[in-house]
């Protein structure tokens, strides 16, 4: 039987459009009406909207979906899910209800192997106590699979990629190298021990360190994206460009994933080399090891999220997720804005 991985080309969120075909097809498209209850819209390629609904409450929506990542179904539904939810997790919102959303080949797979993808998508769901509502379904040549998700947060705590300050400390909550280690995996080259390091940092919820970050006094985290398709750098960018600011990351405080290095140079996804060619802002100092500097333009399938926030309250912030069992690291810092949307340094 075909594998789920043969029906993609570019597997999970590696198979987004491209971040340049992107910017052209956004480039001057207006909001399709006026509200002023909008709070946050795609104008700042955000993590997702928010909509005032009342004094005390803003609906949070975004929609997530791609091809398969792993050969297993039930993984892959609950890696879909788990990246979908985390777009409303970045915006400090708490999702509530999810619709489905499923492309299957006409020749696909079995019914029981789509059940099984299904499935594990709703235990996520159920997980992260997320009601599923219903869904859509199409013909289609590549499997794809995720999720349209609902949630709320109180509009005086969102959470966007445009708030980080000068002087802010950047935290990251998972490491990088998903990509890289799935590709290896379709070619043969990971071990079972590098894949299983993968798929549990995707499988893994962004809930604990959204309420960690929820639980501390307003203000103190001034900004927030999660890291997928476009990289740790191209999200990066997102954040300095819509804050007016410049970040900077510490190449050897990256958490990695294990085997993610040895990979990384042989096995880098199509969506990384978009990514490379695209987010051109970026300097990596020439002591960066080539494979770290290659690894931050890896597209990351439900990656973790990158908070900015206040100096003092970094290291307990740190130490809270990881007593949660969170592998989050102090990265970098949020500079003035200078030539560069993101630097890589050594130290």
């Amino acid at each position: 039987m075909k594998k789920l991985t043969d029906y993609a080309d570019c597997a999970g969120c590696a198979s987004k459009l491209q971040a340049a075909d992107l910017e052209r097809i956004m480039e001057g498209l207006q909001p399709a009406h006026v509200d002023d209850r909008i709070l946050v819209d795609f104008q700042t390629a955000d993590d997702a909207g928010v909509y005032r609904w009342s004094a005390d409450s803003a609906l949070v929506q975004t929609v997530d979906f791609f091809t398969p990542i792993v050969d297993d179904p039930y993984l892959y539904g609950q890696i879909a899910a788990a990246n979908a939810l985390s777009d409303v997790y970045a915006m400090g919102g708490e999702p509530r209800t999810a619709l489905a959303i499923a492309a299957l080949p006409k020749d696909g797979p079995p019914p029981e192997v789509v059940r099984e993808i299904f499935r594990g998508g709703s235990d996520k769901l159920r997980e992260a106590g997320v009601v599923l509502l219903g869904g859509h379904t199409v013909t289609d040549p590549e499997i794809k699979f995720g999720y349209s998700v609902t949630g709320h947060v109180h509009p005086d705590r969102i959470l966007t990629n445009a708030g980080a300050r000068v002087g802010d400390v950047l935290v990251l909550t998972k490491a990088l190298g998903t990509g890289v280690v799935v590709r290896a995996t379709k070619f043969g080259r990971s071990t079972e021990d590098q894949l299983r390091s993968a798929v549990a940092s995707m499988v893994a919820l962004n809930s604990t360190a959204s309420k960690i970050a929820a639980g501390l006094p307003p203000g103190t985290v001034s900004a927030c994206t999660d890291i997928t398709g476009f990289g740790l750098i191209g999200h990066a960018t997102e954040v300095a460009q819509a804050s007016g600011t410049t970040l900077t990351f510490t190449a050897g405080a990256l958490p990695l994933l294990n085997g993610a290095a040895e990979l990384a140079a042989a096995n880098l996804p199509c969506g990384g080399r978009s990514n490379l060619g695209h987010f051109r802002r970026v300097t990596v100092g020439p002591d960066v090891a080539p494979e770290v500097a290659l690894l931050c333009m890896d597209p990351q399938t439900s990656g973790g999220l990158l908070f900015s926030l206040a100096l003092d309250a970094a290291s307990g912030f740190v130490d809270q997720l990881v007593a949660a069992g969170v592998r989050a690291a102090t990265v970098g810092r949020v500079e003035s804005r200078g030539a560069d949307d993101v630097l890589v340094r050594l130290s």
